[in-house]
């Protein structure tokens, strides 16, 4: 019997040591099996441990978290933060209100985040956090007794130079700024703690878009390394939240038809194209803290030609479609389940594929820029909220034209469309 390789050998102690934590163990496996190669060809790697130390939280923080409903009674909540590595900078990660919400749940969202946060580029960690709690048939009080609750414990973990959270499923402007809120009260300071906050008050453009309008990008650059766009084709979209709304807005833009949308009730099917203003309505109103009643289902009231089916969300994949986007939680069925316009199976070489920002079904594109493209700079953003001038090792990477640039701007304010945050202080 083979001797098993370095990655499968952490697994499986991780397999003995956490079982009860499948998630963790699924992203663990699926992370660490891809970079066996690498790890074969530095077996110093294996010697420093490397792998044992990436799969353990360098933190992990469980607090109770105590809360008084609209009737006077007192509920109680567990919270969660897994600061998982900060090797190359505070730990950054979102926050996930919702039942399910568990430690291994956590581990694996934080594990990924590690890598996803690495490979932009950014000087950030990796981290997650929440709680079981669930903001549905909530009211906007109980929302912020529990948020303010929430981060009275939590703020002595976080800090705009040691653990910046922000939002997630359940977690969305509202909840952060009840969170900032709080700990604005506490620590009698204004700091970029939380990303995802308001405009108004130090948040970006564009942030509330930014996944939807992401996935959508990767796709069409995707679809364009082979000759191929969205102009014309049909799409299926699972999931009808802030990341599905916007995934079906850009694709609009770009001349697709996106067909299907589903919550936790059901899924409706519109062949003449999802209207994504409808769907932010109703979104709307699942955020207003008077959300009794409220469902997908009520899209067939702007649209009555369109079809609602009860139960399983995961309907959206029997209808036959050019492109799949998942859109929803972590492990929605993915393009497997999608089928082809004939009505056929899609088979693995024809896939389009599509990738949500947290699903297990992914197709990797080891390079979506044309070889005669000039890498572009990536922008170097704040943890604090914004843009910020590029400081020590990093400010060597951006071109000597822009450095110059930038620092004639700084002091001064920024143009209109770079207005994502406060002005840097000079040093």
């Amino acid at each position: 019997m083979a001797e098993k390789n370095y990655a499968a050998r952490v697994v499986e102690e991780l397999k003995g040591r956490y079982p009860e934590q499948p998630l963790f163990i699924q992203a663990a496996s699926e992370v660490l099996d891809t970079i066996q190669p690498v790890l074969d060809a530095h077996p110093e790697y294996e010697e420093a441990g490397i792998l044992e130390r990436l799969v353990e939280p360098e933190r992990v923080i469980i607090f109770r978290v105590p809360w008084v409903d609209d009737q006077g009674k007192t509920q109680v909540n567990r919270g969660y933060r897994v600061e998982f590595n900060s090797a190359i900078g505070p730990y950054k990660g979102g926050l996930r209100f919702n039942p399910t919400v568990n430690l291994g749940m956590l581990k694996f969202l934080g594990f990924e985040q590690i890598f996803k946060n690495s490979l932009t580029t950014l000087p950030m960690g990796g981290g997650k956090g929440g709680s079981d709690f669930d903001p549905k048939g909530k009211s906007n009080n109980e929302i912020m007794h529990f948020c303010q609750s929430f981060m009275t414990e939590l703020y002595r973990h976080i800090g705009p130079d040691t653990d910046v959270p922000a939002g997630d499923l359940g977690v969305g402007g509202r909840e952060i700024g009840y969170m900032f809120g709080q700990y604005k009260r506490i620590r009698n300071e204004w700091s970029g703690v939380l990303t995802g906050k308001g405009l108004t008050y130090g948040g970006s453009l564009a942030r509330t878009e930014a996944t939807g309008y992401g996935l959508v990008y990767f796709v069409d650059e995707y679809l364009k390394c082979h000759g191929d766009s969205f102009e014309g084709k049909t799409v299926a979209v699972h999931g009808s939240g802030n990341v599905a709304i916007y995934a079906i807005q850009k694709v609009t833009q770009l001349g697709g038809k996106v067909v299907t949308a589903c919550d936790t009730k059901g899924w409706v099917y519109d062949p003449e194209g999802i209207d994504y203003q409808i769907l932010e309505k109703i979104y709307a109103k699942k955020r207003s803290g008077h959300d009794a009643g409220v469902s997908l289902k009520m899209y067939l009231e702007d649209r009555p030609q369109a079809e609602w089916h009860d139960g399983d969300g995961r309907g959206v994949w029997t209808v036959p479609c050019d492109i799949a986007l998942p859109c929803a939680r972590e492990n929605g069925r993915g393009c497997q389940h999608a089928h082809h316009h004939r009505g056929d199976r899609v088979p693995d070489e024809q896939r389009r594929g599509l990738l949500p920002g947290q699903g297990r079904q992914r197709r990797r594109c080891r390079d979506l820029r044309p070889r005669d493209e000039p890498e572009r700079w990536p922008h170097l953003l704040d943890l604090r909220g914004g843009r910020r001038q590029a400081r020590g090792h990093h400010a060597r990477y951006l071109p000597r034209r822009r450095r110059r640039r930038q620092a004639v701007r700084r002091g001064g304010q920024l143009r209109r469309g770079r207005q994502h945050g406060r002005l840097p202080q000079g040093r």
